[in-house]
């Protein structure tokens, strides 16, 4: 049988899986530790009273919303990464795109954090 033989640049990466995988493992773990903090954060103002109660509470929904929502980012940046074609030509954009998708939770998590008018 006659080997097939690719262009220079398009031979497949056995190693594609290994970027993305370990993003969406560290991504998802890191939302999940977003969601936590600043779900539990809403219990800071449990003692609070009158005005400064209503400003907190409005906040927080407020960012828990735009954290919920922000979550497509990261996601679309994963499905990004994993849909990328597995060559060798396209690991360094693979590569960028895996590692953006977990910092992209790190920038969204400080903005709601910074979001929340804390008593």
């Amino acid at each position: 049988m006659e080997e097939m033989l690719l262009p220079l640049g398009e031979e497949r990466d056995s190693r594609a899986w290994v970027g993305p995988l370990v993003s969406s493992v560290v991504t998802v773990v890191a939302g999940f530790f977003a969601l936590a903090v600043l779900g539990f954060s809403a219990m800071a103002c449990d003692s609070c009273s009158g005005e400064k109660a209503h400003g907190f509470d409005a906040s927080i929904s407020t960012a828990l919303m735009v954290l919920k929502v922000g979550f497509l980012g990261p996601a679309g940046l994963l499905v990004a990464a994993w849909g990328l074609p597995w060559e060798r030509r396209k690991a360094g954009q693979r590569a960028l795109l895996a590692l953006t998708a977990p910092l992209a939770v790190v920038v969204l998590f400080v903005a709601c954090m910074a979001m929340v008018r804390w008593p």
